[in-house]
């Protein structure tokens, strides 16, 4: 499976705070925000990763993360020049995942929950067509809203509608067949002029071939599309850090866990960040590395 990260758009929101620096590079406490779904797709044991920004920002993401050889994997870089819709990036990706699965993940959300890898990985290998996953909100009416009935059977999903029939939101982590280039390829824009993974979403319901996984009590479901919601990611991260001791979406530990890189190199890669609290973990967590699982 080929993983898509689309960190693109202009993040009018968050201004002016995005004025000159994409969201998906801001601060998300101790690490910059794509930190976090690029941790979710190393949990999936993905290692290629495309990541998608806008133009003005491509050459600020790859030296920030460079070609992952540092983690194990290995990352491709594309630009989209204007926003043009989440499904797009499985338009722009087509090359790129080939004749793979793919999991497309957005820029600015975080997922944390306990066996969130083993979840991930199980959803992969029942892999039969599209795979979403919901997460109850008091405010569905801004997202796409799943509809399930009694045995968590997938039934409908409405995007942002007025009266939602549920409190399920669709996060924005997307499983897929390869089929989904084609899906994607073919659709129209819709009403606001962008191509809307919704309506691909869809496309795999009226096939009977999309499944929902819904994260309960216990996970967390964060997107960092406001000034309020950002600070509150931040707290978040900062609050469990502190008082577990072990840092959220740490991409090197995760790395090492994973069996992608060795505890050798990622002593050294904290070694280059010891005047750092973070430096200083990957330190610690390479010193007393033990093969376990994440999650």
């Amino acid at each position: 499976m080929k993983g898509i990260i689309l960190a693109g758009g202009s993040g009018t929101r968050l201004r002016p705070l995005t004025g000159a620096l994409s969201k998906q590079l801001l601060p998300v406490y101790d690490k910059p925000m794509i930190y976090y779904p690029l941790s979710v797709l190393m949990l999936a044991g993905i290692r290629d990763v495309l990541v998608i920004s806008s133009r003005a920002h491509a050459d600020l993401y790859e030296e920030l993360l460079g070609d992952g050889s540092r983690l194990g994997i290995r990352i491709e870089y594309d630009e989209q020049p204007e926003p043009r819709g989440i499904a797009d990036a499985l338009v722009m990706g087509a090359d790129f995942v080939g004749d793979d699965r793919v999991a497309l993940i957005l820029g600015d959300n975080i997922f944390h929950g306990p066996g969130f890898s083993a979840i991930l990985r199980d959803s992969i290998e029942r892999l039969d067509g599209c795979a979403l996953f919901g997460y109850a909100v008091h405010d569905p009416q801004r997202y796409g809203v799943a509809t399930v009935d009694a045995s968590g059977r997938l039934l409908a999903i409405e995007e942002k509608p007025a009266a939602p029939r549920s409190r399920l939101a669709v996060t924005g982590l997307y499983l897929y067949d390869n089929d989904v280039l084609g899906i994607a390829k073919n659709l129209g824009p819709s009403a606001r002029g962008e191509l809307e993974i919704t309506d691909v979403n869809l496309a795999y319901l009226a096939q009977g071939r999309a499944r929902l996984t819904e994260l309960g009590r216990g996970f967390a479901w964060l997107d960092m599309g406001t000034h309020d919601s950002l600070l509150q990611a931040g707290q978040y991260v900062q609050l469990l850090e502190q008082r577990q001791g072990e840092w959220v979406a740490c991409v090197e530990e995760i790395a090492l866990r994973m069996g992608f890189i060795s505890a050798d190199a990622c002593l050294r890669l904290g070694k280059e960040m010891a005047n750092s609290a973070y430096g200083r973990y990957l330190m610690e967590i390479a010193s007393r590395h033990a093969v376990a699982p994440v999650g």
